[in-house]
């Protein structure tokens, strides 16, 4: 296998180029490791290079791998310890994870010794050697399932009224700075890692809270990772739990610190709020008012826009899909196949060690089967249609 290596990718418009000033269609998949256990997901099921080998085989050339600020300042922490604690924090109870931990050091028995960030290396070491790169997300501060207005992670800690410290008790500013620097400086290490993003699923609370401060805070993690590793792209959502990017067109972001480097970063499901999935015609001008217009050339808001997050039921019996993720789907290829959009599948993981207090809960939206053998869906990659096609570049 050719291997083509990516350094320094880049930003021409609303495309992201290489060295040569090609396009790099971002064609990825979400891989969890953000939860309590600190590691990236269904390593008790399979060795780290049949995972990667799946993810590359099945057409994807990127991977958004998720972490927790508490693993990036929490680096050394070994993976028994975090597995023990992760029981603990996410309520399941003391040792309930000790059996999967032993299972995932069978299947890949480096994590006997390894940390909960060598272990992220390991993974994207796997990812390298098929082809596949890597873009880090800061998922969470604390480490658990995301997101609601109630798990505090959701807004900055200097940016939210202590009336509303359920939602930002844990998004310790200073902290976040600290750890988007450390995991970009570590990032430097691994020629996969094409970019990081400042963080998941900004969310204020609405109508009570502005989303103002994103002007203030939102360039803070742009630095700190531009600063630590000038070569990655920096992927940046908007706020409203990265549904609405609509105030960039009044309003645009001096990008100047940062040039050629920002990715505007959007999410949308069947169940997004504000969106019409019974006529296509109309779902296609509301994402083109909240975040679509970003893809007009020659504006001084113009910049790729990758749909980092979309994701529908995948466990119906034969392949089948519910009436609304049918339409929701039929409406989103059309609109990204229509504008040749970057894209990012959620999610990867066919189960998790432990959410919500339940051990090896069933991801529903998961690719792969609870085993991580194979696809969830019979239907498999052709579900996406032509999104996979490169058809629009510079």
């Amino acid at each position: 296998m050719l291997l083509l290596k990516l350094s320094g990718l880049a930003t021409n418009s609303r495309w992201i180029v290489d060295s040569t000033g090609a396009r790099f269609k971002l064609r990825c998949v979400n891989w969890a490791g953000h939860m309590e256990a600190n590691v990236p997901e269904g390593l008790q099921h399979k060795p780290v290079a049949y995972i990667a080998s799946w993810i590359a085989k099945a057409g994807f050339n990127c991977v958004r791998l998720t972490y927790s600020i508490d693993m990036a300042l929490s680096p050394t922490m070994s993976v028994q310890t975090s597995f023990a604690n992760g029981g603990v924090n996410s309520g399941a109870g003391a040792g309930s994870l000790d059996g999967l931990y032993a299972q995932a050091v069978v299947q890949n028995p480096f994590l006997a010794t390894s940390t909960v960030l060598g272990a992220f290396g390991a993974v994207i070491n796997a990812l390298d050697a098929v082809g596949v790169k890597v873009i880090l997300d800061n998922h969470v501060s604390r480490a658990q399932w995301c997101c609601d207005l109630n798990d505090g992670n959701g807004w900055w800690d200097e940016a939210s009224s202590s009336l509303f410290s359920a939602n930002s008790q844990y998004f310790i500013t200073a902290d976040w700075v600290a750890g988007l620097s450390a995991m970009a400086t570590w990032a430097a290490g691994y020629d996969a890692v094409i970019g990081m993003s400042i963080r998941n699923e900004l969310r204020e609370i609405p109508v009570v809270e502005s989303g103002s401060p994103w002007y203030t805070y939102a360039p803070k993690g742009a630095t700190a990772i531009h600063t630590a590793n000038p070569d990655l792209l920096i992927m940046m959502g908007g706020h409203l739990g990265d549904t609405d990017l609509s105030m960039l067109r009044s309003n645009p972001l001096d990008r100047s610190a940062w040039p050629n480097k920002v990715v505007w970063e959007y999410h949308t499901y069947s169940y997004s709020v504000g969106y019409d999935t019974s006529d296509c015609s109309v779902y296609e001008t509301e994402m083109g008012a909240a975040a679509g217009f970003l893809l007009e050339q020659n504006e001084s808001f113009t910049g790729p826009l990758w749909i980092s997050e979309f994701g529908f039921g995948l466990n119906g019996a034969n392949g089948t899909l519910s009436d609304g993720d049918s339409e929701y789907l039929s409406c989103l290829i059309s609109y990204l196949t229509g504008n040749d959009a970057d894209w990012s599948w959620w999610a990867l993981q066919g189960d998790y060690y432990v959410r919500q207090g339940t051990v090896s809960y069933v991801e529903s939206y998961g690719l792969l089967d609870s085993t991580w053998t194979d696809w969830q869906n019979p239907n498999g990659a052709s579900l996406l249609g032509t999104m996979w096609d490169m058809t629009q570049g510079p």
